[in-house]
């Protein structure tokens, strides 16, 4: 049986050897970090050089504060905001919008793209990706901060999708990342603060913003994730493009195709043929992809981020989600667009 083809990535990517390496190297010397013994401070003496190494990776200059993944670090800058209110486009993860009410969610076009109102109350948090995880779709947010500058808002960039594949926007007040989403470990992320002063302190650690333990040997594998080569990503463009035109030509829809997208991610619809259905006959296939994003691919609900843009329940009921990352190959997308042809022509109708 030939190996699976992984094309999941925007949920978890799998983890790079030298994360994993450096975890091990942690986990060699564990102690906690803000314990005041030898141990502990050699602990926190690998911690904070894990956080220095993120930083610049990143080329940020403002403050790190590392969490236990992207969801904790949108939670910490919206619940912990000094903000007068909060504000979303309506096509944002579901991290982001448990936080923020239907009536505080801006809408996006047809290709995804936010829509600023006219304006914005001053002091107002403003939650926008950097990538859409579903549909790839890269918003302008150097372009967006600014206009919310001029009006005294400020950005919170969710940049779990687009971390270490595209640069930071350097413009964001707040960013959150996630370790996993670019072959680093699961359970940590961070929080970059351009400035203290737009949080609420909320616990003993990281400089009091957040409670808990800090996890050396993850945040140290977080730091060589970043750190690794990613090359990969050249040969991700043709295969997208090759992967855009196949689909189109036997009559797939490409979802925001006029659009910016980043390279790794692409949605799919195959018409006459549900996602659930595709996603049963991709798996038999040894193809791992999925509909949505891995937090609302398992309920039967239509993609909110697909609604936002437009689509009616039956086509959005259609679409899959293809990622890629740093393990794939160019025989994955010739299999991946046999099994479409195959499913597409007819041997799984719904």
């Amino acid at each position: 049986m030939s190996a699976p083809i992984y094309f999941d990535h925007a949920a978890t990517s799998p983890l790079l050897p030298a994360a994993r390496e450096a975890m091990l190297q942690g986990f060699d010397v564990w102690a906690n970090p803000s314990s005041p013994h030898a141990a502990g401070r050699q602990a926190r003496a690998m911690l904070e050089d894990a956080r220095k190494r993120l930083a610049a990776a990143l080329d940020w200059d403002g403050h790190v504060i590392l969490t236990s993944g992207a969801s904790e670090a949108i939670a910490l800058a919206l619940n912990g905001s000094t903000s007068s209110g909060l504000l979303a486009g309506a096509s944002e993860h579901d991290a982001v919008l448990r936080h923020v009410p239907e009536q505080a969610r801006l809408p996006v076009g047809a290709d995804g793209d936010v829509i600023l109102p006219e304006a914005i109350d001053e002091a107002a948090l403003i939650a926008i990706q950097q990538v859409n995880s579903e549909t790839g779709v890269i918003q302008p947010l150097d372009a967006l901060a600014d206009r919310l500058h001029e009006q005294g808002a400020l950005l919170l960039a969710d940049c779990s999708q687009g971390a270490g594949k595209l640069p930071l926007p350097q413009g964001a007040d707040m960013i959150a990342l996630s370790a996993h989403k670019l072959g680093g470990p699961i359970g940590i992320g961070a929080l970059l603060v351009r400035d203290l002063a737009l949080l609420r302190a909320q616990g003993g650690q990281e400089q009091g913003y957040r409670p808990g333990t800090e996890a050396m040997p993850l945040a140290i594998g977080f730091a060589a994730a970043l750190e690794s080569p990613r090359a990969w990503l050249d040969d991700v463009v043709g295969w997208r493009t090759r992967l855009d035109a196949a689909i189109k030509a036997a009559g797939g829809d490409i979802v925001a195709e006029h659009a910016p997208r980043l390279a790794t991610i692409a949605s799919y619809r195959m018409p006459g043929v549900s996602a659930q259905a595709q996603l049963i006959r991709f798996d038999m296939a040894g193809i791992a992809v999925s509909a949505g994003s891995a937090c609302s691919s398992g309920s039967l609900r239509t993609s909110h981020v697909l609604s936002a843009m437009g689509w009616d329940e039956r086509s959005a009921s259609e679409v899959i989600r293809v990622t890629m990352g740093h393990d794939t190959q160019a025989g994955d997308i010739d299999a991946f667009l046999a099994q479409w042809q195959a499913i597409a022509t007819g041997t799984q109708k719904t």
